[in-house]
C-alpha cells in the first residue's frame, strides 16, 4: 500500500459490514441482540448487491472501464467484491451454526427440521398448513407453454421438480412463492424448550405434495434472488419527476438478477434450470449452509416475549427541562439555542415543534425538507393540518430517496391534497438537507424559528440512530433559512448566507478553507487539530487535503462509521476509528481547533462527492460555548471508547481497540448520562 493511496469504496464497505457482523460474536451483546446483527448483515448485503454491485455490472455491460480513485476498473472491482462477499457470508453462517443457534437452544429457543418433529407436532403442522398456509399458495407450472415468470426480488420461492407426465416422459418444474404475509418462523405450541419453531419454507415443503394430487415432488429447492436496482433516469425536469420515478420503480421489478441464493446441497437439476431461466452464471450463485435471508432474527425472534434478559435494557430518552416548563415551545427556544442528541434526548420536542406550529394561530408559515419519513408520520399529519387551517406550508420532499421513493411519492400526493405547496426535489440534485423554518407573528414583528439536524425527520429511526439537532431563533440563521428555501424552490439563486453553508454551491469550498487554515496554523507552529465524525469518507480531494494536513503536523482524529477510503500508513498524525454498537452512529460533526478559537459545526453531509457536489446539503455552526462543549465531549467519549470501537491500522485493516480497564462504552455512557450533565472538555485530547 503506497503512501497517499485511496482504498476502494466497495471493499471498504465490505469491511464495515464485517464489523457489523462481528457484533454477532461480541460477548458484550445480549443473545437476541446478536441475532439482530446477523440480520443487519444480510439486509446490508441485499442493498450492496442491488445498488453497488448493480452499478458496477451496468458499467461492465456498457463497456465503461473507467478506473475509480483507487485505480480499479469496474470489472476489477467485481472480481474483488465477489470473493470478499463469499468470505463474509461464510463467516456469517459459521457464527450462525457454531455459536448462535446452539446458544439459542441453550436458552430454550429451538429451530426444528422435519426429521426432528414428534408425531404430535407433525399433526399440528398438518392442520396449520391446511388451514393457514395452503389457501395462500399459488403453485405455478413451468414448461414450454408456460414460460418462467418475472419473480420478485428478495422474496423466498420454492422450486419443485415433479415426476414426468405420462405423455412426455420428462420431469416437470413448478414454483411456489413463500407467502410474505406469514411469519417466517412457524411457532409450535408443544414440545421441549420455551420456544419451538420451524421455518415457513420447510413447512410448505413438507406438505407441498398436497398441491399436486398424486405427484410427489422429486426435489424441492428454496431460492432467493437479488436484482439490479441501479438505473439511470432523467431528473432534470422537476415537474415530470414523479412520473419518471414511477417508471424507475417499475424497472426495478425486471432488473438483471445479480445473485441467486440457494441452500448447500441444492438439487443439481433444479439449480441448473434456475440458472438458465434467471440467466445467472456460477459467480452469481451463493450456496449457504443454512436458511436463506436471516432477517427473521431481527423481525421475529428478537422480539419473542419473556426473554427480556436476552435483550439490551430499554432506556427512556431524556427531555430537557425547558421543554417541560409551561408555555409554548417557542418561548423555550427564545431562551437560547437548544441542542438535542438523539436518541439519548427525546425526539418528541421536534414533533412538538412542528405540531405546535401547525396549531398556533400566530404561526404564519412552515417550510420543511423531508428525505425519509416514517410510514405513519405525525410530521406529515401536522403539515397537512396546518395547510388546511390556512397557513402557508411549503414542503420539499425528496422523491429520489433510494428505497423510499414510493413512500415519498404517496406523501407528496397527500400533502398536495391537503393544500401544501409541495416540491418533489431540486432538478439534477437530491435534497438531503434537514431543516424546518417556522415564521411566527409576535408583538415585535415576525420572528423565524429554525430546527436544523444531521438526521431525518423520522420518528422511528430517531430511536435507533444517533443524530444531533439544533433549535434556534438566531436572526442570521433565520434569514439564511429563508434564503435557502427561496433557493431550492426557485431558480437555484439566492442571496449569500451569513452562517449556514449549503451544498453544492459552497460546502466543499468551506471544508477546504477550514482544513487549509489548520494546515497554515500547523506550519506556523500554532495549535492545529481536526476532529470529524461522519458516516462515510470517500471524497478523493478532501482525502488528499487531509493527507497534506497530517504531513504538515495537524492532529487529525476521524470517527467514520462506514466507508473510509483514506489510509493512515506513514502518517502518525492521522487516526481513524469506527464505532459499531447497539445504536447506528449517524451524526456528522466537525471541530476545527483554529489556534484555540475552536469552531464547531454539524451537517447533513458526509465527505463524499455525491454529498458535496450532487446534493442539497446544509452545514450549520454551533456558537454557544456550552453546546460546543457538549458536542466536543461526545466526540471525546467516542475517542476513548474501548468496547465498541475499531481502529484503522496502517495495513488498511480494522481491528478492535485494545480493551483496557476501565472499560468505556460511549453509547452506554450517553444513555446513562443525566439530562443536564456538566460537560468537561479535555483540552489536551481535542
Amino acid at each position: 500500500m503506497s503512501k497517499g493511496k485511496i482504498t476502494n469504496r466497495e471493499l471498504s464497505w465490505l469491511q464495515f459490514n464485517r464489523r457489523v457482523l462481528e457484533e454477532a460474536a461480541n460477548p458484550d451483546n445480549p443473545l437476541l441482540e446478536k441475532g439482530k446483527f446477523l440480520s443487519i448483515c444480510s439486509t446490508n448485503l441485499d442493498e450492496f448487491f442491488m445498488v453497488r454491485v448493480g452499478s458496477l455490472a451496468r458499467c461492465v455491460a456498457t463497456g465503461n472501464d473507467r478506473k475509480d480513485p483507487s485505480g480499479m476498473t469496474p470489472q476489477e472491482q467485481l472480481d474483488a467484491v465477489f470473493p470478499a462477499v463469499r468470505e463474509q457470508v461464510a463467516r456469517q453462517y459459521q457464527l450462525l451454526n457454531e455459536e448462535y443457534l446452539p446458544a439459542l437452544a441453550a436458552e430454550g429457543i429451538h429451530f426444528l427440521t422435519a426429521k426432528e418433529l414428534s408425531s404430535q407436532q407433525r399433526e399440528w403442522l398438518s392442520h396449520y398448513y391446511d388451514s393457514q398456509i395452503q389457501p395462500l399458495l399459488t403453485p405455478r407450472a413451468i414448461d414450454d407453454r408456460r414460460p418462467f415468470p418475472l419473480l420478485a426480488a428478495k422474496h423466498l420461492h420454492l422450486a419443485l421438480l415433479l415426476p414426468p407426465a405420462e405423455r412426455t416422459g420428462a420431469t416437470r418444474m413448478a414454483l411456489i412463492p413463500v407467502p410474505a404475509s406469514l411469519p417466517r418462523v412457524t411457532l409450535l405450541p408443544m414440545g421441549k424448550g420455551k420456544v419451538r419453531g420451524m421455518l415457513l419454507e420447510q413447512v410448505i415443503a413438507m406438505f407441498a405434495h398436497r398441491l399436486f394430487g398424486k405427484s410427489h415432488p422429486l426435489a424441492i429447492l428454496p431460492f432467493r434472488i437479488t436484482r439490479n436496482t441501479d438505473f439511470l433516469y432523467n431528473d432534470s425536469d422537476a415537474d415530470a419527476l414523479i412520473v419518471e420515478m414511477r417508471k424507475n420503480l417499475k424497472k426495478r421489478k425486471w432488473g438483471r438478477v445479480l445473485r441467486l441464493e440457494v441452500p448447500e446441497g441444492a438439487d443439481p437439476r433444479l439449480l441448473a434450470r434456475l440458472k438458465k431461466y434467471l440467466d445467472v452464471t456460477d459467480p452469481g450463485v451463493f450456496s449457504v449452509p443454512g436458511p436463506l435471508n436471516l432477517d427473521f432474527f431481527m423481525k421475529q425472534i428478537s422480539s419473542l416475549p419473556d426473554f427480556d434478559s436476552l435483550r439490551f435494557a430499554p432506556f427512556t430518552p431524556r427531555i430537557d427541562d425547558r421543554f417541560r416548563a409551561e408555555g409554548s415551545i417557542f418561548r423555550a427556544i427564545r431562551g437560547g439555542d437548544i441542542l438535542l442528541n438523539h436518541p439519548y434526548d427525546s425526539f418528541d420536542p421536534v414533533l412538538r415543534f412542528i405540531c405546535e406550529a401547525a396549531d398556533d394561530p400566530n404561526v404564519m408559515a412552515i417550510k420543511q425538507t423531508l428525505y425519509r419519513v416514517s410510514g405513519k408520520s405525525p410530521i406529515v399529519a401536522a403539515l397537512s393540518r396546518a395547510a388546511q387551517m390556512g397557513k402557508q406550508v411549503t414542503v420539499l420532499i425528496e422523491v429520489r430517496a433510494r428505497f423510499d421513493e414510493e413512500n415519498n411519492i404517496n406523501w407528496c400526493l397527500a400533502l398536495e391534497k391537503a393544500g401544501c405547496h409541495v416540491f418533489y426535489g431540486v432538478p439534477k440534485l437530491k435534497a438531503h438537507s434537514k431543516i424546518t423554518l417556522v415564521v411566527r407573528k409576535e408583538p415585535t414583528g415576525l420572528r423565524r424559528y429554525v430546527h436544523l439536524a444531521t438526521g431525518n425527520y423520522n420518528d422511528v429511526t430517531a430511536r435507533l440512530y444517533t443524530d444531533m439537532g439544533l433549535f434556534t431563533c438566531d436572526d442570521a440563521i433565520g434569514r439564511d433559512a429563508g434564503n435557502f428555501f427561496n433557493m431550492v424552490t426557485g431558480y437555484g439563486e439566492a442571496a449569500g448566507m451569513e452562517k449556514l453553508v449549503a451544498a453544492p454551491t459552497h460546502l466543499r469550498k468551506e471544508f477546504k478553507r477550514l482544513i487549509e487554515r489548520e494546515i497554515q496554523h500547523a506550519q506556523e507552529g500554532r495549535a492545529a487539530r481536526i476532529t470529524a465524525k461522519m458516516n462515510a469518507l470517500v471524497d478523493p480531494k478532501l482525502i488528499k487535503l487531509l493527507y497534506k494536513a497530517a504531513d504538515a503536523g495537524v492532529e487529525i482524529d476521524l470517527i467514520v462509521r462506514g466507508i473510509c477510503c483514506l489510509q493512515t500508513k506513514g502518517r502518525d498524525h492521522l487516526r481513524v476509528r469506527s464505532i459499531v454498537g447497539r445504536l447506528l452512529e449517524h451524526t456528522r460533526a466537525f471541530v476545527f481547533e483554529n489556534d484555540g478559537e475552536r469552531e464547531v459545526y454539524l451537517s447533513s453531509a458526509d465527505w463524499m462527492p455525491r454529498n458535496l457536489d450532487k446534493r442539497v446539503e446544509l452545514m450549520f455552526p454551533i456558537e454557544d460555548p456550552a453546546l460546543q462543549n457538549r458536542i466536543i465531549a461526545s466526540l471525546q467519549d467516542e475517542l476513548r471508547d474501548n468496547v465498541k470501537a475499531w481502529t484503522l491500522k496502517k495495513s488498511g485493516e480494522y481491528r478492535r481497540v485494545k480493551r483496557e480497564e476501565p472499560l468505556f462504552n460511549s453509547q452506554e455512557a450517553r444513555i446513562l448520562a443525566p439530562a443536564e450533565i456538566a460537560v468537561p472538555v479535555e483540552e489536551e485530547s481535542l
